[in-house]
């Protein structure tokens, strides 16, 4: 898989990244550690090199997973992860890297970035100023190469980039879900800044396997996700098979197909998460499925079915 610089840093990352969310096992149902370490193993020997978890997904535990599955082939592989916004305070950043290191079993993150603004889930105000400084700090020491931000809006990415370099923006982004455009996209084209596309598949919904009438065990966390409720599902529904055809002329499945859209967008990256090894291999090969400009334009109006109903708020979740 042909690799990406990311943003202006020296990173190069892979177009298609391995999601880990799942790995953490919380907010998950029926997730096992083996099947994740196989998974994330089969991602890196499908040509998926660039590894996206954090710290709050299972408190450490998503981390020490991928060190399971990927700490021999370290030096061939990238780690990307997150700082939870309780740990947004100079000490506790760098007290949370450190943990994040120790998990990861590695001495330096490729990507470290802000889960979420300071302030989110009720957490404490910290100014954006002194957490970019233990950011760089942090980069100085050599424990990260390059920084990042992640459910930041195009405002709150201009403030942060006021006190250092920022190389990428994680947001939700998916043909079901695409808010990002009219926000941050535009300054992320202008700045150079790679944008790492999560929930690319808007959390299965894009791979086609879903009936009318689905329900999810009340832990799941797509519960909350308004895209799974009411009309937007049964519009996102009719898209899917929409987008049917184009998937079997390319002879791709509708996952592959719709992060082949993504990553042919601007900037654009997607960060795919699976369960199983199949998944992972399957993911890796959507960087192989070339789209033509009108195939890219009837994807787009295809997406628009559903997201020209959608609220403002850039949160996926009822959280």
């Amino acid at each position: 898989m042909e690799k990406r610089r990311l943003g202006q840093s020296n990173v190069q990352i892979t177009p298609i990244l391995m999601g880990t969310w799942q790995a953490g096992k919380v907010m998950w149902t029926g997730i096992e550690d083996a099947d994740s370490i196989k998974t994330i193993r089969a991602a890196f020997e499908a040509g998926i090199t660039t590894i996206d978890t954090a710290e709050v997904y299972g408190e450490g535990h998503s981390e020490q997973i991928v060190a399971q599955a990927l700490s021999d082939v370290r030096d061939r592989v990238e780690y990307a992860s997150k700082v939870f916004a309780n740990h947004l305070r100079y000490d506790l950043v760098i007290e949370a890297c450190d943990r994040s290191l120790k998990n990861l079993n590695t001495d330096y993150i490729d990507l470290y970035q802000i889960h979420w603004p300071s302030g989110s889930f009720n957490t404490e105000i910290v100014p954006i100023e002194e957490t970019m400084s233990a950011l760089n700090k942090l980069k100085d020491q050599g424990k990260i190469r390059a920084i990042g931000v992640s459910n930041f809006s195009r405002e709150q990415l201009i403030e942060a980039a006021k006190y250092g370099r920022i190389d990428s923006l994680q947001p939700p982004y998916s043909l079901f879900w695409r808010y990002v455009e009219q926000d941050a996209m535009p300054y992320c084209i202008e700045n150079n800044i790679s944008i790492l596309a999560y929930s690319p598949l808007a959390q299965g919904l894009l791979t086609g396997k879903f009936a009318p009438g689905h329900k999810f065990d009340p832990n799941d966390n797509r519960v909350k996700n308004k895209l799974f409720q009411g009309e937007n599902f049964e519009r996102a529904l009719q898209a899917v098979e929409k987008l049917r055809p184009i998937a079997t002329h390319h002879n791709c499945s509708l996952a592959q197909l719709a992060l082949a859209w993504l990553i042919a967008q601007p900037q654009t990256n997607a960060i795919a998460g699976a369960r199983y090894p199949e998944q992972a291999k399957d993911n890796a090969q959507a960087a192989d499925v070339q789209l033509s400009s009108d195939e890219l334009a009837e994807i787009d109006a295809i997406g628009r079915i559903v997201t020209d109903h959608l609220d403002e708020s850039p949160v996926m979740w009822n959280w």
